[in-house]
């Protein structure tokens, strides 16, 4: 074994299927111990944030396990962490968590705990900024020289240079010739932002320069003259690199020369703070990552530099002092003090190996046991064999979890109660279920924890005896290990209705045709809750009233192959057209039919569609109408208590002249709006859940009307419901026609002429809410009548234009036609659409 490999003291695996990359860890005291001992900071682009204590472990069980203080699901990608001193009037250090369309800071305690349970470490939320432009990076420091305290400066993915000091956003401002963004970084010795643009050079903005340049409203051509006040904004110095930047770094040790790091994708810059070069090494390798650290040499800075054969390197300045060998490629790396280890080396890797190292010579004193070849004895092995069966079933009969090491969560549903009957707990365990936004009633959450379990247990005792008759999941967790699993599985549909009288007159009506005969409707939903029998007896009808009030009707044809679906409610049917599918697949499976087909004739219900859009825009400005109200109302009540302290505090103090009264009538039409604005939240939730069921049930029809593939399915699904929730930045609205455009300028566009206009177009409007939504509607209704007409859905732009009429018949079977002909006849054609649009 080498003894140059950075030597294993403690490491961690952080999730399956996770993605991490260099912003996504940072080492600090971020829980204010005290101690001065550094803790590992991890987010991950799946919005996991965890936060360790590595320490050495004597034994291989627990080690990660008992280092790791907090792990907490996040709504939205980490893309960045950061620890500083974040909250005025306050010397605590606080974590800064960068999401693409959010910032947040956030504090993290711990308290002592009982026994054997540990201390328990929380995270709560300080205070956060919704960002109105998708943010890249960030970097943070005393901007303007302010000591005491760390302002945050966040890039955007157009070019915009956000600053927050503290709970307040400050300016923003756009950098001349943007085009990609680049790593920041601020330079505290000249109070200097340094980024690296599209055209690879180095540039340097002074906070000064930055502060009094024209203020960045909206994204403006700098070579027409500016209608604000303000300079316009120009870097103090340039540095050309001829290479894009990996990252920036810009160390502040005490002992060490001032220094400006640059790492390129072939070469490490080293430049003096006026931007003058002082040395650069080129790279025989593929860097990944790097991090400057001091050195015990005054004048020179150490740096350690990854790459992609898995190296970790140690540089002097450009003299390579010690190479280590690492069991993956770094895409972060930091150094970090522990209690029983200083100057550790954390490094990251992209699927989440988390590793703490250090650069030591010690060998390995592992040997090769010796293979004992001597015959079994079988007395031995048959003691043994005994002892541990004897063991088992002392371990089978203990099942209320008294001293068992493991966790295994077995969960029954009971479909009339929709109850958890079955389980076994041996530890604390928090079990949460949450259930999607449906129309048949309101997003539901259930948390479970061991006592409740344990309860259930004893109450269904009677029931353990007998075999499940569907399991949900089946976890099996290690004793003490926090996690946080997540499992997709589908519910009964009798926990959202139960069975009922057919409605004869409805306002929507569906109809789905088929190749086959109709079923028995009673044998399709089978069970004891839809045993029910309808008033029709001669008829072959089911229905049902979900819990919300809606009912949906299902009636099969006696003349005919086909099945109505009917409801006064267009969105509550979805459900139910869903379950008639998946049902009528199964039925037919089981009996042995191949060719089922089913379809639906068309043409697509897009008026009823559209009332379920309307209504969600409708109570979307309704919102935004409050909240406009809401800061005006909440400007006047300001106002009026600032001239009411006036007057208290003057000493001969003048007469209120109805001021009181004008304070009371504003505070209640302040509460008044707040109510309705809350009312009206409270319906924009539930119209968006029924305009979600209406895009589902859309998509279903539309992939049953032309034959979808299940690929181009999910293309639709993911452009008609590009957004889980509404939110006030970004709605339901602008982001489907944004989606829905591109598909019209791609794939489903008339011409490979206009797929390479549209391709060509760089940039496009900022996302917002929309005058109306007659814009989008049509863009739907194009949408379906391209589908209808041929129009298939593939990321391939070229691969669905519609071949013209002239080459068909041409290419028809029986006839020639040379690869020559159609490149000549289709270099006519295009000619004479030229002349055709010229004239």
């Amino acid at each position: 074994m080498s003894l140059f490999k950075a030597r294993d003291w403690w490491s961690a695996a952080l999730g399956e299927g996770e993605e991490f990359d260099q912003g996504c860890l940072c080492v600090g005291d971020v829980d204010n111990s005290g101690s001065g001992h550094d803790k590992v900071v991890v987010g991950s682009y799946m919005g996991m944030l965890r936060i360790f204590s590595p320490h050495a472990s004597k034994s291989s069980e627990g080690g990660p396990v008992e280092a790791q203080l907090l792990e907490v699901q996040l709504q939205n990608a980490v893309i960045q962490v950061e620890v500083g001193k974040f909250v005025s009037c306050s010397e605590l250090l606080h974590l800064a968590v960068l999401h693409p369309r959010k910032l947040s800071v956030y504090s993290v305690s711990g308290t002592a705990g009982n026994v054997e349970h540990g201390d328990q470490y929380q995270l709560k939320l300080v205070y956060e900024h919704n960002l109105q432009r998708t943010a890249c990076n960030m970097t943070y420091g005393t901007f303007g020289g302010v000591a005491g305290h760390h302002s945050l400066c966040i890039q955007s993915m157009d070019g915009m240079l956000m600053f927050f000091e503290q709970d307040s956003y400050s300016f923003g401002r756009f950098l001349p010739g943007f085009l990609l963004p680049g790593p920041l970084v601020y330079n505290p010795r000249t109070d200097t932002f340094l980024t690296v643009s599209s055209a690879r050079q180095l540039e340097s903005y002074k906070y000064e320069t930055l502060a009094v340049a024209t203020e960045a409203e909206s994204r403006q051509d700098p070579d027409l003259p500016s209608k604000t006040g303000g300079k316009r904004l120009t870097p103090d110095w340039t540095f050309v690199l001829g290479e894009q930047a990996l990252d920036l770094s810009v160390p502040s040790f005490s002992h060490s020369s001032a220094s400006i790091f640059v790492l390129g994708e072939r070469n490490l810059y080293c430049f003096r703070d006026n931007g003058q070069i002082r040395f650069m090494k080129k790279l025989e390798f593929n860097p990944s990552c790097f991090l400057p650290y001091a050195s015990v040499t005054d004048g020179t800075t150490n740096l350690l530099l990854g790459n992609h054969t898995n190296m970790l390197l140690v540089y002097q300045d450009v003299t390579l002092k010690w190479a280590a060998q690492l069991s993956f490629v770094p895409v972060a790396v930091r150094v970090a003090s522990f209690p029983e280890l200083k100057g550790a080396v954390v490094s990251l890797s992209s699927d989440g190996h988390l590793l703490c190292s250090y650069m030591g010579t010690d060998p390995s004193f592992f040997t090769t046991p010796k293979v004992d070849a001597r015959e079994a004895d079988y007395e031995q092995v048959d003691a043994e064999m005994k002892k541990l069966q004897r063991f088992i079933r002392e371990a089978s009969r203990t099942q209320g979890g008294r001293r068992a090491t493991g966790l295994v969560v077995l969960l029954q549903w009971n479909v009339s109660s929709g109850s958890c009957v079955d389980g076994l707990i041996y530890s604390q365990v928090s079990f949460c279920t949450d259930t999607p936004p449906n129309p048949a009633g309101p997003r539901a959450s259930h948390h479970l924890t061991s006592s409740t379990f344990q309860q259930l247990i004893q109450r269904n005792t009677s029931e353990r005896k007998r075999k499940p008759s569907r399991f949900v999941t089946c976890v099996d967790f290690l004793a003490g290990v926090p996690r946080v699993l997540q499992s997709r599985f589908g519910l009964p549909l009798a926990l959202v209705c139960v069975p009922s009288s057919p409605a004869k007159t409805t306002k929507f009506k569906i109809t789905v045709d088929t190749n086959q005969p109709p079923v028995d409707l009673g044998s399709v939903f089978k069970g004891k809750t839809f045993s029910a029998k309808s008033e029709d007896k001669d008829g072959n009808t089911v229905a049902f009233q979900f819990l919300s009030g809606a009912k949906v009707t299902v009636l099969a044809s006696k003349t005919s192959q086909r099945y109505r679906i009917q409801s006064d409610a267009f969105e509550d049917m979805w459900l139910v057209v869903k379950e008639l599918v998946l049902r009528s697949d199964q039925h037919f499976a089981k009996a042995g039919v191949k060719d089922f087909k089913k379809s639906f004739s068309g043409p697509p219900p897009l008026q009823d569609y559209f009332l379920s859009v309307d209504h969600h825009f409708q109570l979307r400005v309704s919102a935004q109408q409050y909240q406009d109200l809401l800061s005006e109302r909440a400007l006047q009540f300001r106002a009026i208590q600032r001239r009411l302290l006036t007057r208290f505090k003057d000493k001969t103090p003048a007469p209120l002249q109805n001021l009181d009264t004008l304070m009371d009538a504003t505070y209640s039409q302040v509460m008044a709006l707040a109510e309705a604005a809350e009312e009206n939240r409270a319906q924009l939730e539930e119209a968006f859940v029924r305009l979600r069921s209406a895009t589902h049930l859309l998509v279903l029809l539309l992939s049953l009307w032309q034959g979808l593939t299940p690929d181009q399915t999910a293309i639709l699904e993911a452009t008609l419901l590009p957004l889980l929730q509404d939110t006030p930045q970004l709605g339901w609205e602008e982001s489907c026609d944004a989606a829905v455009s591109h598909l019209l300028r791609t794939c489903l566009s008339r011409s490979p002429r206009d797929q390479a206009t549209s391709l060509a177009q760089a940039g496009g409007p900022v996302l917002g809410l929309p005058r109306d939504t007659a814009r989008l509607k049509k863009h739907i209704a194009l949408l379906c009548d391209r589908i209808g007409k041929g129009g298939r859905l593939t990321l391939a732009s070229e691969a669905n234009v519609p071949v013209p009429a002239q080459v068909q018949n041409l290419a028809a079977p029986g006839e020639s036609l040379t690869l020559f002909c159609v490149f000549v006849f289709f270099l006519i054609l295009s000619f004479y659409n030229v002349f055709v649009i010229k004239s």
